[in-house]
């Protein structure tokens, strides 16, 4: 008899370059309240640490099976949808859902694909760079006359949004995706290959870059490309660097 999947072991949670190993520990005793299991960090300021064992009461095996990297890119490998969780609007930004509604389109994806919700370092958030290897931005409304939210705190929230709209999808009863979206990594050789392309057509100066690769990164993280699209857009990137010569 094999046993029923769980759409919530296709959810990871990305600490970025948390400064206090307390919320390490935190963090992950809430998410394992809520059923998720996988954290990732990025560069932590301190891990291993007493104090995030501590503060971990009770997910002791979060902790032990923590995943450390020394980026986020590497971090994200495999995850078909990311998202960053950000406090405020930004200029030239992706497209912005309150918590919830993130949830729902992560769920969407789960079912079959990696998704990971990333959250920036405690004093200053994500950064641009950060928010270049996301495709979707999720805020948790809080009071805006005083929204400062602990990053633990912020965990629970979205593990607790996860978790409910996990329950209200059933993983047999989520769509099967024929065409998969493509991953954090597939895209990422998609935008090297994409400037290198534009470079050398003439397009794109790298040294007066003015954001147009964060405007062109944007464009498609709106698109959710597939597999497949990924494929077609890199083909047409390979002819247009070395143009096929067709025989009249």
């Amino acid at each position: 008899m094999t046993s029923k999947p769980n759409i919530l072991d296709n959810f990871r949670i990305v600490l970025c370059q948390t400064s206090h190993p307390g919320n390490i520990g935190a963090a992950a005793r809430a998410m394992k309240t809520m059923g998720l299991t996988r954290l990732h960090l990025v560069s932590p300021a301190s891990f291993p640490d007493a104090h995030a064992t501590v503060m971990a009461t009770g997910a002791a095996d979060v902790l032990q099976n923590t995943k450390v990297f020394t980026s986020l890119e590497d971090a994200l490998q495999g995850c078909a949808l990311v998202i960053g969780l950000s406090a405020r609007k930004r200029q030239l930004s992706h497209e912005l859902l309150p918590v919830r509604q993130a949830a729902e389109r992560a769920v969407s994806v789960a079912g079959d694909q990696q998704v990971a919700l990333v959250f920036g370092t405690e004093m200053s958030g994500l950064s641009n760079a950060e928010l270049d290897l996301c495709q979707l931005l999720a805020m948790i409304p809080t009071n805006p006359d005083f929204s400062s939210l602990n990053l633990a705190a912020a965990v629970q929230v979205v593990s607790y949004e996860l978790r409910m709209a996990s329950l209200n999808q059933e993983p047999a009863l989520l769509p099967s995706k024929a065409n998969p979206l493509a991953t954090s990594d597939e895209l990422e050789g998609f935008y090297r290959h994409l400037e290198d392309t534009l470079i050398q057509i003439g397009y794109y100066n790298p040294a007066e870059p003015k954001k147009l690769m964060q405007r062109v990164r944007r464009i498609y993280a709106r698109a959710n490309l597939e597999k497949e699209e990924v494929n077609i857009l890199r083909g047409v990137l390979k002819l247009t660097q070395t143009p096929r010569k067709i025989a009249g």
